[in-house]
């Protein structure tokens, strides 16, 4: 039976400066480390503010490529550490050519993996489609020296489709950078339920999956104050039976830290062997845009 590992969420305010982000990134993950964290993870896109409120040109300038000096200092903090660090980027792979890319450094310093977002949305003060190229590596679990994970980003964390095939890869663990918050004009009438959809699905790729889930979203308020978004928080880990086992608030930075056991997960597969009765000689048709 593989050994237990420790995730640690860094549920954070992201400014505007991304200088000041990531040396408070660099401070949330060392203490997450010191907590007894093994696996620490940030938030979506975490070295700014959520810049695809609007569509700027100028923005282009924010991106860095891969390998670049943002996984340059947190593979040498990884290593430091002796810990792995999931990390959320606006990529620059080319001239004109955008990702919004998840990458793994491993404990030694090295980058075990690299994700880009699949699932690209363009919603009102979500324009992501402006930005990024949807991603072209697929859905893979990488080996890390505590335990195997799959790293998806965001609008990814609504599709089941990506959960299944990441879960296949052998993950333990599906983890979700996020950046998602209300419209504060709706935040009243719809915030609850929009809340509760966004956590529900996460948890039911736990169960569906039978493998620990985590979100981890920042907080705080970004944009004009007559609108913008409410960004809220509300990060959590799941077990594989959809259990939520530690959850943040809305308002507050905050680290979550919570030990998986791989017996757990053995468990619940045993119990709801979800993955022994698919009937993969039937499902052809999930290829198509529509069953007709």
């Amino acid at each position: 039976m593989p050994n237990p590992f420790t995730l640690g969420l860094v549920q954070m305010q992201c400014e505007a400066e991304p200088a000041r982000n990531l040396e408070r990134a660099v401070e949330r993950i060392s203490e997450a480390s010191r907590r007894g964290a093994e696996i620490i993870c940030l938030p979506e896109l975490f070295l700014t503010h959520y810049f695809c409120q609007k569509t700027d040109c100028a923005i282009f300038d924010f991106a860095e490529p891969i390998p670049g000096p943002t996984t340059d200092r947190l593979g040498k903090l990884a290593k430091s550490l002796g810990k792995v660090i999931v990390a959320s980027l606006f990529e620059r792979r080319a001239p004109g050519l955008y990702h919004n890319t998840a990458v793994i450094l491993d404990a030694d310093g090295s980058i075990a993996g690299v994700y880009r977002k699949m699932h690209i949305p363009d919603d009102p003060l979500f324009y992501e489609k402006y930005y990024f190229t949807p991603g072209d590596l697929g859905f893979h679990a990488f080996d890390t020296k505590f335990a195997r994970i799959g790293v998806l980003v965001c609008w990814d964390q609504w599709y089941p489709e990506g959960a299944r095939l990441t879960a296949l890869e052998g993950a333990q663990a599906l983890i979700y950078p996020t950046a998602i918050g209300w419209h504060p004009r709706e935040r009243a009438e719809f915030g609850i339920q929009q809340h509760q959809a966004w956590e529900t699905i996460q948890r039911s790729h736990a169960i569906a999956n039978g493998l620990y889930v985590a979100a981890i979203n920042r907080i705080g308020h970004e944009g004009p104050t007559d609108g913008g978004i409410d960004f809220w928080g509300a990060s959590f880990i799941s077990d594989p039976f959809g259990v939520i086992l530690s959850k943040a608030t809305h308002e507050t930075e905050d680290i979550l830290l919570v030990t998986c056991d791989p017996a757990r997960a053995e468990d619940v597969r045993r119990n709801w062997p979800f993955l022994r009765d698919r009937r993969i000689d039937a499902y052809a048709g999930i290829t198509k845009r529509w069953g007709r």
